[in-house]
């Protein structure tokens, strides 16, 4: 699953590459990572987010109760109600797309051209969100049943079906005199295809693929079935804690459509970038982590919970500060080695440098988080977790009053790391206060090895990117691959050989 997670990140970083190269930054971009948002916001909100997690409890404790001949007749109506719903709501959001792309992002309205090229990318993606909903009901009935390979592989074809798109399709609708952009839904709707057609074998393979119901009769006997009852039960307090995420997502989106054009594609393109180090450390903590916490709550060992909490929280503060710094003073080195080519301009690689930045205050909260919240979610509290998200997302919206109108989207940023921090911090104390986490003895010695460590590689990096002509160098991109290369690899060796001189044995501290 992790090397799975880590091919679906690299391809996308790729997707992301490409794009840049190929389109820059301008009100078609803002249009296309709009209307594919739309798709995607209701895709984390009900298909991979509130469905799932109350999927999966329902088909499991089916499972274990009933047997599997009753788990099997419970996906049938289950598939069937969820089909038959997004058919339903994949016609709604053709016919709203005007409606939808306002609601999202009514500056795209400044540049009529990329409004209008909005509104129909999103008619042509909206679909995209009834694939992804098979395909959430199809990963959780392989999970369930341990098989993780395929669900985990799948979002890697939505990433090579786009990548495709842009490097054959875009150029030839060129010829054509269609504008290139319009080849990135057809990549997109592709891409979703696949990643349900790649399922139906793994499905058939356990006897498990489901049954649609067409008749009324049918569909009606899906939607009164005890197990979709429990799960639009469940899904209640899941969609308040996806939504609040999205929430943010939505205003941010709304707010940078009014700033400068490109502002949208400006963020999108590092917010790719900060999902290598937020998924490949924070999201692999939490899973990790998790089902430990879950172990130790319920055996009632609270010495083996807070130390796992407090191994966490360390393996974050080794990983994640480092990280944080390299964001803060080597920003626009990264984004000039991976974005800087083709349509990718001068000033839009100044403008997203100035996005990365701001996401680096907040890396180490945003990973944080992740260790935290499964210290509340162990023990079934999930109310205080999303109650602390939902003051932060007011809190971020104050600090976007006061940034935006003086750092324009570099502001948006800046919001959502400050409230990161913010929100691990939060949850940081109330595990304290609590007395769930107690921190155990060495922490001064090991933050001081840490920060001793970080400052030594931030003055390395920091002279990197101020003595090498990193933008000047863009046609010779060889040379610039050549030169990341080698000051990463000496960052790595100075952070790690800082923190083995001082006395800190990773090999023995990972062990634990």
């Amino acid at each position: 699953m992790s090397l799975f997670t880590l091919a679906s990140r690299v391809t996308g970083l790729v997707r992301e590459l490409l794009i840049a190269s190929m389109f820059g930054a301008s009100a078609l971009t803002d249009a296309f990572n709009v209307a594919f948002r739309i798709p995607n916001l209701f895709r984390r909100l009900f298909a991979e987010g509130a469905f799932s997690q109350a999927f999966v409890p329902v088909l499991a404790a089916s499972r274990a109760q009933h047997g599997e001949e009753a788990t099997r007749q419970a996906i049938d109506h289950v598939a069937t109600a969820l089909a038959w719903s997004v058919l339903l709501l994949s016609v709604l959001g053709v016919l709203l797309s005007p409606f939808l792309v306002w609601a999202l992002a009514s500056g795209l309205q400044q540049d009529p051209r990329g409004h209008e090229a909005a509104v129909h990318m999103t008619r042509w993606m909206f679909p995209y969100i009834a694939f992804m909903s098979m395909v959430a009901l199809s990963a959780g009935i392989l999970n369930t049943w341990k098989r993780f390979a395929v669900p985990a592989a799948t979002p890697v074809f939505l990433n090579v079906s786009v990548i495709g798109a842009t490097w054959w399709l875009a150029p030839w609708l060129g010829r054509q005199g269609v504008e290139a952009i319009y080849a990135l839904p057809v990549g997109v709707m592709l891409g979703g295809f696949l990643q349900l057609a790649v399922q139906i074998p793994a499905l058939a393979r356990l006897g498990l693929l489901p049954r649609l119901g067409l008749r009324p009769s049918a569909v009606q006997k899906a939607w009164t079935h005890p197990a979709t009852l429990n799960i639009l039960r469940l899904m209640g307090p899941a969609l308040l804690g996806v939504g609040v995420a999205q929430i943010s997502l939505l205003i941010n989106t709304q707010i940078a459509s009014h700033l400068a054009p490109g502002s949208v594609s400006w963020l999108t393109y590092a917010d790719r970038l900060m999902e290598f180090p937020t998924a490949i450390l924070g999201v692999a903590l939490g899973v990790v982590l998790m089902p430990q916490l879950a172990a130790a709550n319920a055996t009632g060992d609270s010495a083996r919970y807070t130390a796992m909490l407090d191994w966490g929280l360390r393996l974050v503060l080794l990983l994640a500060l480092p990280c944080a710094a390299a964001l803060l003073v080597f920003s626009q080195p990264l984004v000039s080695v991976l974005y800087h080519y083709g349509a990718f301009t001068d000033r839009d690689l100044q403008q997203t440098t100035l996005a990365l930045t701001g996401y680096g205050v907040g890396l180490l909260g945003l990973v944080a988080i992740k260790v935290l919240a499964p210290g509340y979610y162990a023990s079934q509290d999930v109310r205080t977790p999303v109650r602390i998200a939902v003051a932060v997302l007011v809190l971020t919206q104050l600090f976007n009053l006061v940034l935006v109108p003086t750092m324009a989207h570099a502001g948006l940023a800046w919001s959502i790391g400050l409230g990161a921090l913010v929100n691990a911090l939060w949850l940081l104390l109330g595990l304290l206060r609590r007395g769930s986490y107690r921190p155990q003895p060495g922490w001064l010695r090991f933050a001081l090895q840490v920060v001793l460590a970080t400052a030594l590689l931030t003055a390395l990096l920091w002279w990197a990117a101020h003595h090498l002509p990193w933008a000047a160098m863009r046609q010779e991109a060889w040379l610039r691959i050549g030169w990341m290369v080698t000051i990463l690899a000496g960052s790595a060796l100075l952070y790690f050989g800082v923190l083995w001189a001082t006395g800190l044995r990773l090999k023995a501290f990972l062990k634990r």
